[in-house]
């Protein structure tokens, strides 16, 4: 099956979310896809000084402004979504991704790993790696940020039958693009990382990002790669259940070799 997937990259304003969800309707409203991935945090920007600021710029996944935009992009232009926001539920904050589809379904996932001073604003994700179906039953897995430097976070997608990870970011360290080249090989999965372009100063505080959003192949060929620091969209075509195909040679299947009753935890005898 032909799949448009896309991936936008953009500066987010810290603290401005009209104006983010502004910028994001407009980037997106020419564009037709299947599938587009937007980054983490992509309403609230990134570099928080204090939990009240946090608080002012979390909302509730299902009826949030954020919701509403992308429900509406959504059923209009019979595309998914898959953008980061900061949820808030039960007066606990999470740093989360929604997949949006023109179906008016919204699903959740929560950042499992979180990075830095994130330890200080949200609560540790508790939903899990699951997989969802986007526009045309394609299977999603939903990473965020820096979950990528953990191997089992992709690993448990795959293993549930992810196409495509999704792996919204506002990556600041240098390394996680290349990373991902070897997370989508050794899964031979799609995986499409859109992050976050510009500096962000809040007080004393300042972060730079790198942009260079992507979209990855099954063996990890790099299909399109964007600079530090252009905004926009790019779409391009995959097959989907390519994804499905875990033959590495005529004798060797990627997961069919595993040998997890080898694989130890511990020093046990």
């Amino acid at each position: 099956m032909n799949y448009q997937v896309g991936v936008l990259q953009f500066e987010p304003e810290l603290l401005n979310p009209a104006k983010n969800l502004k910028k994001m309707k407009e980037l997106l409203e020419p564009v037709k896809a299947d599938l587009i991935v937007l980054p983490e945090l992509a309403t609230s920007g990134y570099l928080f000084n204090n939990l009240d600021e946090v608080k002012s710029m979390s909302e509730d996944a299902k009826t949030g402004k954020t919701a509403q935009l992308f429900l509406d992009l959504a059923i209009r232009k019979n595309t998914s979504y898959v953008v980061g926001f900061a949820e808030v539920e039960n007066g606990e904050f999470y740093n989360s991704s929604m997949l949006v589809n023109p179906d008016g379904n919204i699903y959740i996932y929560r950042k499992t790993h979180l990075f830095y001073e994130e330890k200080k604003w949200f609560k540790s994700g508790n939903s899990g790696f699951k997989v969802f179906e986007a526009k045309g039953g394609v299977k999603v897995g939903l990473m965020i940020c820096f979950d990528w430097i953990f191997p089992e976070a992709a690993r448990t997608l795959a293993l549930r039958g992810a196409q495509i990870i999704t792996h919204s970011a506002n990556l600041v360290l240098p390394w996680c693009q290349q990373a991902m080249i070897t997370r989508s090989l050794e899964n031979r999965v799609f995986s499409i990382t859109s992050n976050r372009t510009g500096t962000e100063v809040n007080g004393d505080k300042k972060l730079t990002f790198t942009g260079m959003s992507q979209i990855l192949s099954t063996k990890g060929d790099i299909i399109k790669r964007m600079n530090k620091i252009e905004e926009g969209v790019f779409i391009t075509e995959i097959l989907p259940e390519q994804a499905d195909d875990k033959t590495v040679t005529e004798f060797n299947d990627a997961f069919g070799d595993r040998r997890p009753q080898l694989y130890k935890l511990r020093n046990d005898k």
